[in-house]
C-alpha cells in the first residue's frame, strides 16, 4: 500500500516545486487473473420503503447492490435503514481509523509537523472542523441532505459522518486508469474505461463492498447513477450513470510545476466527480464542470462518455485543469509515451515504474483490448487496484467490479487478484421503484 495522508492547514497548500517520481514497480513475476468472471444477476435480499437490496456475485467476492429512490434525504434514509448494521459498523470503523491514523501516527503514513502541532494544540475535531468550513459553500445542499438521512437512520453523529467523508480531500491514493477507443480495441466503435484504486487496504474499507444505484424522485436531482463504493459512503471516487458515461481518479503525491498551486478552499473531487454521474449527461458539460469548479488538491481524472466513444482524462488542481487526448497526453516521457486512442496513467503522475509496465501491457494487447484482456492481462500484471478493480464497457452498458479480501476472508489479499463480478447496468437503472410506494414515481425508473 502507498498511501500518503495530508492534512490542509487554514491557509491554501504549497505546491511541489521540485520535480520529483514515485519508486517501486510491479514484480516481475505478477501473473494474469485467470479467475472465471462471475456473471449471474443478481439476487433480492430484501425490499422497504424506498429501498432494494441485492447481492450479486458469489462467496467471498460477493457483495451488495443497494438501490434507493425518492429525494436526497429519503435516498439517505433509505441507505441508513436498510443496511442499518453495516452503515453504523462502517461508520465507526472508519473514524477510528482515521483516529489512529492521524493521531496514533500509525502505519506508514507520513505526516507534516505542523500538523502534528495542530492537532496537539487544537484537537482533531477542531482541525476537520475547519476543513469542513473551508468546503461547505462549495458542497451542494443536497449531499448534506442526504447524510442528514442516513444519520437519522442509522443513529450516528451527523458531524461524524461529515468528518470521514473528508477522507478523500485528506489522503493521496496510488491509482491507475485507462480510457480506450478506435484501433485499440477488440471491437471498434467502443469504449472501453479502467479505474483500479490503490488505496487505504488495512483499513475497514475493504469489508463493506457495495454499490449503491440512486434513483431521484425528479430530474431536480438529477438522473439515475450508480457509486461504486461501500456501504454508507455517499462521496464518489468510482461509478456509472445511467446516460453511459463513468469516472476515474487518481491522487497525485509526484506533481510538476504544471499542476501550480493546490488548495483547501474549494469543492471536495468526490463531490465534483459525484456531480458529474448525477447531474451531466455529455463529456462537454462534465468538462465545463470541472473547468468552472472551485477545485483543490492535485488529482487526475478521467471521464468517459459512451455515448460518442470519447474520453478524457484531466490534470487537475486549485489553478489547473488541463484536459488530454491520445494526442496530448502528458507527461511524455520513455517511461509514459503516446498510444494512438488510449489515454493513461499508472499509479501517479511521475511515476516510472508502474506506468512503464502499463503502457507495455497495453501495446502488447492493442487491438485485441476488451475488459477480459484488462482483467487478465493487464491490471494483473501492473499490479494496480489493491483496493477496487471497476472496468466499465460503456458502448455495451456492462461494468465488471473486483474488490479486496475482506477481514475474514480467504484467498488473494488484492481486488486485481481476485474474481470479477459482470453487472448489466442497463438493467441495473431499470430498477422499479419498490411497491411500497404506490402513488409516487420515479420518472427514470420504470421498465
Amino acid at each position: 500500500m502507498r498511501v500518503y495522508l495530508i492534512f490542509l492547514t487554514v491557509v491554501s497548500c504549497f505546491s511541489n516545486t521540485e520535480t520529483a517520481e514515485c519508486d517501486g514497480s510491479p514484480s516481475p513475476s505478477a501473473v494474469p487473473n485467470l479467475l472465471p468472471v462471475e456473471t449471474r444477476p443478481p439476487l433480492l435480499v430484501r425490499t422497504i420503503k424506498n429501498a432494494k437490496l441485492f447481492t450479486v456475485g458469489t462467496g467471498e467476492d460477493s457483495y451488495y447492490i443497494l438501490h434507493v429512490y425518492g429525494t436526497p434525504y429519503e435516498m439517505g434514509f433509505a441507505q441508513g435503514s436498510i443496511v442499518k448494521d453495516e452503515a453504523t459498523s462502517m461508520i465507526q470503523q472508519v473514524w477510528e481509523y482515521m483516529e489512529d491514523q492521524i493521531v496514533g501516527g500509525l502505519k506508514n503514513l507520513k505526516f507534516l509537523d505542523w500538523f502534528l502541532d495542530d492537532v496537539a494544540t487544537f484537537g482533531l475535531d477542531v482541525a476537520l472542523d475547519l476543513e469542513l468550513l473551508a468546503t461547505k459553500k462549495h458542497t451542494p445542499q443536497a449531499f448534506f441532505d442526504e447524510v442528514r438521512g442516513l444519520a437519522d437512520a442509522t443513529g450516528q453523529d451527523y458531524k461524524k459522518i461529515l468528518y470521514i467523508h473528508l477522507i478523500g480531500e485528506l489522503t493521496k491514493g496510488s491509482c491507475s486508469m485507462i480510457g480506450a477507443w478506435g484501433n485499440s480495441l477488440a471491437r471498434n466503435g467502443s469504449l472501453l474505461q479502467l479505474r483500479a484504486l490503490d488505496w487505504a487496504v488495512d483499513g475497514p474499507f475493504k469489508d463493506f463492498p457495495q454499490v449503491t444505484v440512486y434513483h431521484p424522485v425528479n430530474s431536480t436531482y438529477g438522473q439515475p447513477w450508480a457509486n461504486f463504493g461501500w456501504t454508507g459512503w455517499i462521496g464518489s471516487i468510482t461509478g456509472m450513470n445511467s446516460v453511459k458515461m463513468a469516472i476515474s481518479e487518481i491522487g497525485v503525491s509526484f506533481p510538476d510545476a504544471s499542476f501550480g498551486k493546490e488548495s483547501r478552499f474549494g469543492i471536495p473531487f468526490t463531490n465534483i466527480l459525484r456531480d458529474i454521474l448525477q447531474y451531466d449527461t455529455t463529456l462537454n458539460e462534465a468538462v465545463q464542470r470541472i473547468t468552472n469548479a472551485k477545485r483543490t488538491c492535485d488529482l487526475l481524472l478521467g471521464v468517459g462518455d459512451g455515448k460518442s466513444q470519447t474520453f478524457r482524462g484531466v490534470e487537475y488542481s486549485a489553478s489547473t485543469a488541463n484536459f488530454y487526448d491520445d494526442a496530448t497526453l502528458q507527461p511524455l516521457a520513455v517511461w509514459h509515451p503516446r498510444i494512438k486512442d488510449v489515454v493513461y496513467w499508472g499509479m501517479d503522475w511521475a511515476c516510472p515504474g508502474y506506468s512503464q509496465v502499463l503502457a507495455t501491457q497495453i501495446q502488447r494487447n492493442y487491438g485485441h483490448l476488451d475488459a477480459s484482456v484488462i482483467i487478465r492481462d493487464v491490471v494483473s500484471i501492473v499490479q494496480t487496484g489493491n483496493v477496487q478493480v471497476a472496468v466499465y464497457d460503456l458502448t455495451e452498458n456492462i461494468a465488471y467490479l473486483a474488490n479486496a479480501k475482506g477481514s475474514y476472508e480467504s484467498g488473494p489479499k488484492y481486488a486485481y487478484e481476485r474474481q470479477f463480478v459482470r453487472m448489466n447496468m442497463t438493467q441495473i437503472f431499470a430498477e422499479p421503484i419498490p411497491n411500497f410506494l404506490p402513488n409516487r414515481h420515479c420518472i427514470f425508473c420504470r421498465k
